[in-house]
């Protein structure tokens, strides 16, 4: 028999090799801490990543789970309404399955959803042109054309690019590519909208030639990052951006800015090194960290090495399945990781002190959905009655937990409604500092009554500023002042419950509504 277990228990929470668990329905998705994708690290709670796994769904229902040995890097997935996280090593794991009867109805689901696409096979060669459109990209490939590599290995280099580049599935819907040779100086070789057939890109890959120099490695990654992707050069709005850096040996010059600076234009930096640097020549290399400090991330995904230049077809292989990995782009700016959102929050004496708790751990919930960093997403909260009060701004805090701490420190003031106010001293004193970020602005309006000023013209103002406007009301907000501040179209950005209580099932459509607004804005 299955025990019946909560939608917070965890892998490590269960005793068992092997355990019969039923999930409740209805679990906040939101809330759920998932770390990797099919093995999951046993800090993970085990409905979510029956959720995520697609065991279950948001229904409930019972899964099995299996105890396994612990791994490292568990990767981050964004499947099934769940975004799982990364996770360096973990000391144990589990997988989740159905128990029998659910197993079957799955195994009668993929027989009926393969038929139709054996149909749809041929038709995938003749659509050469639109390439592989389930490997989005766009792809920089940043080789090495200094004398530490030379003519000969230069050669082997721009076949082995080659068959990456064949392999990928370029095309004008899928991967697009583009070359840069790094030496003494960058040059960009050709650019992603030159060619969108293979052919034509492998036969440029092959009229390379070779400029010899020193390796700076570093000057080029930043080069590359800062000029490659502009929409004039042929970059795609929403698609991932990455820089693939072929280092024969290690770089002439400092690689750490490059890397920051390719980290703050979205771009997912992987480094392929050939041939490390010997013991005899690790005190020629200026950085013997210079792999960690230029990846996008430092969890073993970005970095790839290969011995020699010789006999390099059997990696050609696991490099274009990391770059087709579209959910593993954790440099990619995504809704999660480049939005500012204030909070401009109704301290007025009508909310009372356990409802205003009851508001903040609405403004906790939304904010803890995002990936908050110095140059990730930012958070900032105002509460207002006459007066207003910046309880933290957009700078003040860079971690996801100080923002949590600062926003459970917020005090009632109790008071007035002057929400119109509230919002110009928002837009002027909060957002204002901010012009220049390149995140998307959001502000989101929480209030439990009429204002004693106009809303509508600070809100209008807001908006012209770039502000996207959420209204949520709650008990006596007047739907007119709610509609007044909402930005277009005003019924998906306007929210409204009679009890406190109901925040709690807003927060996902929050949520939805900025990131649904944050991709719009790329298009």
């Amino acid at each position: 028999a299955s025990t019946a277990i909560t939608c917070f228990t965890r892998g490590l929470d269960l005793r068992k090799e092997t355990a019969d668990v039923l999930c409740p329905a209805n679990c906040p998705l939101w809330q759920f801490y998932v770390f990797g994708d099919g093995v999951y690290a046993s800090l993970s709670s085990v409905c979510g990543a029956a959720i995520h796994s697609g065991v279950i769904t948001s229904a409930g229902g019972a899964v099995r789970v299996q105890t396994l040995p612990g791994q490292e890097n568990y990767p981050a997935v964004n499947a099934n309404g769940i975004q799982s996280q990364v996770l360096a090593r973990w000391a144990s794991s589990f997988s989740v399955t159905g128990t029998k009867n659910t197993a079957l109805e799955a195994v009668g689901r993929s027989v009926a959803t393969a038929r139709p696409s054996t149909g749809k096979r041929p038709k995938k060669l003749l659509d050469k042109k639109a390439g592989n459109k389930d490997c989005k990209a766009d792809i920089a490939f940043l080789i090495d054309g200094s004398y530490n590599i030379g003519q000969r290995r230069f050669n082997l280099q721009k076949n082995f690019v080659g068959k990456v580049a064949m392999m990928l599935g370029i095309g004008t819907e899928g991967p697009h590519v583009g070359v840069v040779q790094a030496s003494e100086y960058p040059k960009i070789e050709f650019s992603l909208k030159n060619f969108t057939a293979a052919k034509e890109v492998l036969f440029a890959i092959k009229e390379l030639g070779f400029r010899g120099g020193n390796s700076n490695t570093g000057k080029a990654l930043k080069h590359t990052a800062q000029k490659f992707f502009s929409s004039e050069s042929g970059a795609r709005k929403g698609i991932p951006k990455i820089i693939v850096v072929f280092l024969d040996g290690w770089p002439s010059d400092d690689i750490e800015e490059a890397g920051i600076v390719a980290r703050e234009f979205g771009v997912n930096v992987f480094i392929v090194s050939v041939a490390k640097p010997t013991t005899e020549e690790l005190g020629m290399v200026q950085d013997i960290g210079f792999v960690d400090k230029a990846v996008c991330r430092n969890n073993g995904f970005f970095s790839y090495q290969m011995p020699t230049w010789f006999g390099t077809t059997k990696y050609v292989k696991p490099l274009v399945q990391k770059l087709c990995s579209h959910e593993q782009m954790l440099c990619s700016k995504t809704c999660y990781n480049s939005v500012n959102i204030g909070f401009l929050i109704d301290g007025s004496s009508s909310i009372g002190d356990s409802n205003f708790r009851l508001v903040l751990e609405f403004v906790s919930n939304v904010a803890k959905a995002f990936e908050i960093s110095d140059i990730g997403s930012k958070i900032a909260a105002v509460q207002f009655t006459y007066d207003q009060r910046t309880e933290f701004s957009f700078t003040d805090y860079a971690t996801k937990e100080k923002v949590l701490l600062a926003i459970r420190n917020i005090r009632y003031m109790s008071g007035g409604t002057a929400t119109g106010d509230a919002i110009s001293f928002t837009t002027r004193n909060v957002f204002g500092p901010m012009k220049d970020s390149p995140n998307k602005h959001f502000l989101v309006v929480l209030t439990d009554g009429q204002s004693y000023d106009d809303v509508r013209g600070p809100a209008a103002a807001a908006q012209k500023a770039g502000i996207t406007v959420f209204s949520v009301g709650v008990a006596w907000a007047p739907l007119d002042d709610l509609r007044d501040m909402a930005s277009e179209p005003k019924e998906s950005h306007t929210f409204f419950t009679r009890e406190f209580t109901g925040l709690e099932q807003m927060v996902p459509d929050i949520i939805r509504g900025i990131c649904k607004d944050f991709l719009e804005s790329r298009q």
